[in-house]
């Protein structure tokens, strides 16, 4: 999950997840990689975002702007970097979906490779700049929510029909890989906050909601290709057009876990009844989805909740999640005691 606000004035760096390497060490790589790609001789590049990965700025006279991934080490592999890019090059294609666009390197590969002696080898990719910005949670959202509604069932209805690549790697998104013994976020339960009261709730809570995904099951129209963080930080607003960007953890998924993923932080916002009404609209014009599918909406938000609570215990030194820290995990068990209010055990 990456937290994507663009900031153009160079040295300004909003950090999400803290690296492993040091910014100056970054930036001197994303600097030496510049030659792999056909830029401007003046090309430079500034760090903009450091999250799950380093995202540089690439600018140079004449108005070339330009974005440089560097992927962090271990998190993707480069079959699953390339699996990843083709979604997004097939779904702009096929469905006029605005993605960012990967840019080839002059050896024609759009994954590059490249280390430093202070750095081992990352995997890197250019995109295209897209213009735009991103919304704010108090800003009126049900515009973008509508868009982001069609947009979803856009992109679902694409990943049902898609022929994938073979072979094709993408990480997993359903209760196992949060809740299982190996999460990919880490356990809620040393998330920050979380003790006796809030554990005891937030357990039968999820005891509860892997029995009813259980019974939901993962058949085709209900579970496929997903974006996984289609949220405010992934949005652009252009005049009127929504773009999607950060595609950094699609993969499998229930469909419905991108609205989910959408109200990512602000579960509890006053706005949310409204933007569920305003994404299903947007979704339904495109594609209909089944009474299940929408009771279930409540099960997905409550598992990327307390997903999101695992991953402020496993990032603690990041600047969102100590934002969130004193309060979150009280909001969770307060949302998990209104699910199990709704969907008491059996």
């Amino acid at each position: 999950m990456a937290r994507r606000r663009i900031r153009l004035q160079a040295g300004m760096v909003t950090s999400s997840i803290p690296s492993e390497a040091h910014p100056d060490d970054l930036a001197a790589l994303a600097r030496a990689a510049l030659h792999r790609w056909n830029l401007p001789s003046d090309a430079d590049a500034w760090l903009i975002n450091l999250s799950e990965n380093a995202t540089f700025l690439v600018t140079a006279a004449g108005g070339h702007r330009s974005i440089l991934r560097v992927h962090r080490a271990g998190y993707h592999t480069p079959l699953a970097i390339s699996c990843e890019l083709s979604w997004m090059k097939a779904l702009q294609a096929e469905t006029g979906i605005e993605t960012p666009v990967p840019v080839a390197g002059i050896d024609g590969a759009l994954v590059q490779q490249l280390g430093t002696p202070d750095i081992a080898p990352r995997q890197l990719v250019m995109f295209e700049f897209l213009d735009g910005v991103e919304p704010e949670p108090d800003d009126d959202l049900v515009a973008p929510f509508h868009q982001l509604g069609g947009l979803a069932a856009r992109a679902h209805l694409h990943a049902i029909g898609w022929q994938r690549p073979d072979p094709f790697a993408r990480l997993e998104w359903n209760d196992e890989t949060v809740f299982g013994p190996a999460p990919i976020w880490g356990d809620w339960r040393v998330g920050p906050g979380v003790t006796g009261a809030e554990m005891a709730v937030l357990e039968r809570a999820e005891t509860v909601l892997r029995s009813r995904l259980a019974a939901y099951g993962k058949g085709p129209e209900r579970y496929g290709l997903i974006h996984a963080d289609m949220r405010l930080a992934n949005l652009l607003i252009d005049g009127g057009n929504t773009r999607l960007i950060d595609f950094d953890d699609c993969g499998s998924g229930w469909f419905m876990y991108d609205f989910a993923a959408g109200i990512s932080f602000m579960e509890d916002h006053q706005q949310v009844p409204a933007l569920r009404e305003a994404w299903l609209d947007g979704y339904q014009r495109v594609r209909r989805l089944s009474p299940a599918d929408i009771v279930e909406i409540d099960s997905f938000v409550l598992m990327r909740r307390m997903a999101l609570l695992a991953w402020a215990g496993s990032h603690a030194h990041t600047d969102e999640a100590r934002a969130v820290a004193p309060h979150y995990a009280s909001g969770s068990a307060a949302l998990a005691e209104a699910y199990l209010g709704r969907f008491p055990a059996c």
